[in-house]
């Protein structure tokens, strides 16, 4: 029986051993890690840890890019008792020193020469730190290496071959597991506390829902800093599977073709920017092929449709199917490695639109949904009960309920303890056993959670009328022009956007309409630019209620970023920091009008 994360860690390597269970890059090739080799890692990083005096409910940092040592850290801290706390890697110094300082910090593990910049500028504010540890070479010379770490605790092994596995099994499941700080797009970072049990009742309910198993590869791309993408680490421990690590979302095209993975967790902006890709490719090539892809991708769509609705299939559609996945499809998922069998999709809402795209073409998206309160997940689509424009039903074991102002309510195994430090936050969002997510929906007539947004995102018209802003920025950033988009109109008498376009795009656009100009910022203020930008705005959104049509646009010389604090490592926009700096060009739409 498993019930803690030690426990899965100890199955895992007792059960599946292979060469490979993990794959990281180096020195220009994939090379892989055995279970042999992760095993004694993990034992060997833990037992070190105790040696630096880390004892169960010790909190420890880790500062990383995603990598096995990442991964190893963590469940060697979490065999030993300890509570890990990550950092995203696009967090300021002053983000860094709150976190480390909030959570009570002894130990601080961290990665390359570049993180360790953030460290050092805050290092002498950081008393409770009693040790610093290093993934490479490169850290400062008061920072222990990996290697060190590593040896002591292979040396106490040799004392004691009893010790660590007596450690792990002393886990219980109501211990504290972990203390998540969420980004968050408004406020301070709040703790989130969630145990073991929280976790492991989390693996054990979804891993059975999705079709992987220990012959699979997932590729590891989102930050491990997010309870989705660490959750799915452990579904993957948990059922044996291999895990390959992408360098990083610039690397991923390239990443698929060396990794070939049979699944991966995305966040949406990775599914729109292929998407992009696609379409580009589409429109640069012939008048022939463009008609090819068309019919094919309107065959996918018609067989797509009776598969979904469990219809029976007719030959000649069939047949069709055949030739569009030959001349068109087949390309598509190879630059994917050949093997995708799916994606899962979290972090933010994905466009149904996209997800009947890819689905189409043979790219299952199986969406799910969930908060890091919740470990994270609530609800997900299967192959056998997949419905787009829904994240989904609950999960088993977990409960949703909509309350009276359409707020999504959960309650089960997966909702956390608490923030850290923070009992009136916690009060706030419990309404006795049920967690209030913030999210506003509904349950449709198959038992999906169809989400509208968030509750704080709501638009509401000067004229009263509300306006849900995520699922229409969504249809934007479908467009092939539009790279990105922010609606605006809270208390304003119509709504307007943010419009940030496809630079390569407008730049053809102003070259074959002999529009002149210097820079980004002079072409996004051309008059021209601005009219052709506002109807593709117009085409991606048809049939908008009048009080939800955009009526007016500003274009932006640059896309929002995580490093400016404008977007949450999983590419949310922090709405409130985007408007405020952005105030005068906003105001400037409403005064003009």
């Amino acid at each position: 029986m498993i019930e803690t994360l030690s426990q899965l860690f100890l199955n895992t390597v007792k059960t599946y051993i292979k060469d490979d269970l993990m794959l990281y890059k180096k020195e220009g090739q994939y090379t892989p890690i055995s279970t042999g080799e992760f095993e004694a890692k993990v034992k060997h990083l833990c037992l070190g840890l105790k040696e630096l005096d880390l004892g169960a409910g010790d909190k420890m940092i880790i500062l990383s890019e995603n990598r096995p040592e990442w991964v190893i850290s963590d469940l060697a801290n979490l065999c030993l008792g300890g509570v890990t706390v990550p950092i995203y890697t696009t967090l300021v110094p002053e983000q860094v020193k709150y976190i480390i300082d909030d959570s009570d910090a002894k130990i601080v593990v961290c990665s390359n020469p570049e993180l360790w910049k953030l460290v050092e500028a805050v290092k002498s504010q950081l008393t409770k730190v009693t040790h610093f540890i290093s993934f490479d070479a490169g850290a400062p010379e008061w920072a222990l290496s990996f290697e060190q770490v590593l040896e002591k605790g292979k040396q106490l092994d040799q004392k004691n071959t009893e010790l660590f596995e007596k450690m792990a099994s002393e886990v219980k499941p109501g211990d504290l597991a972990t203390i998540i700080y969420t980004s968050g797009t408004t406020g301070l970072p709040k703790g989130v506390i969630l145990t073991h049990h929280n976790f492991v009742s989390n693996v054990k309910a979804t891993a059975p829902l999705l079709p992987f198993s220990d012959k699979d590869t997932g590729m590891s791309l989102l930050p491990l800093s997010h309870s989705f993408e660490r959750m799915v680490t452990y579904c993957y421990l948990y059922k044996g599977c291999s895990i390959g690590y992408a360098e990083g979302f610039d690397t991923v095209a390239q990443n698929f073709l060396e990794l070939r993975p049979h699944m991966i967790a995305v966040a949406p902006r990775v599914l729109e920017k292929f998407y992009a890709k696609v379409i580009d490719n589409v429109l640069a090539s012939s008048v022939l092929k463009r008609k090819i892809f068309y019919w094919a991708l309107n065959v996918g769509r018609k067989y797509a449709q009776r598969k979904l609705q469990k219809q029976p299939v007719s030959g000649m559609l069939n047949f069709k199917r055949k030739i569009a996945h030959k001349l068109v499809f087949s390309k598509i998922i190879a630059k994917t490695g050949g093997r995708i069998r799916f994606f899962a999709s979290g972090a933010a809402p994905l466009s149904k639109d996209l997800g009947e795209f890819f689905y189409a073409m043979g790219l299952v998206v199986m969406e799910g949904y969930g908060l890091t309160e919740t470990s994270p997940v609530i609800t997900v689509n299967t192959f056998d009960n997949l419905k787009f424009g829904t994240v989904g039903p609950p999960i088993p074991g977990v409960e949703v309920k909509i309350a009276e102002d359409g707020e999504i309510f959960t309650k089960g195994p997966n909702v956390m303890k608490g923030y850290y430090k923070k009992e009136e936050e916690t009060k706030e969002v419990f309404d006795g056993d049920w967690f209030k997510t913030g999210d506003i929906g509904h349950i449709d007539e198959n038992g999906h959670l169809v989400i509208t947004d968030r509750k704080k995102d709501i638009i509401v018209t000067a004229g009263g009328k509300n306006v849900a802003p995520q699922p229409i920025e969504n249809l934007l950033r479908t467009n092939p022009y539009i790279e990105n988009a922010l609606m605006i109109g809270d208390r304003r008498k119509f709504i307007s956007a943010l419009v940030v376009p496809s630079f390569e795009k407008i730049q053809k656009f102003a070259e074959s309409h002999d529009i002149p100009y210097k820079s980004l910022s002079d072409l996004v203020k051309d008059e021209r630019v601005l009219n052709f930008m506002e109807a593709e705005v117009d085409r991606a959104t048809p049939g908008l209620a009048s009080y939800e049509k955009i009526k007016k646009i500003s274009l932006l010389d640059r896309d929002f970023e995580i490093d400016k604090g404008e977007m949450t490592p999983t590419y949310k926009i922090k709405r409130n920091i985007v408007e405020e700096k952005y105030k005068g060009i906003i105001d400037a739409m409403y005064k003009e009008s």
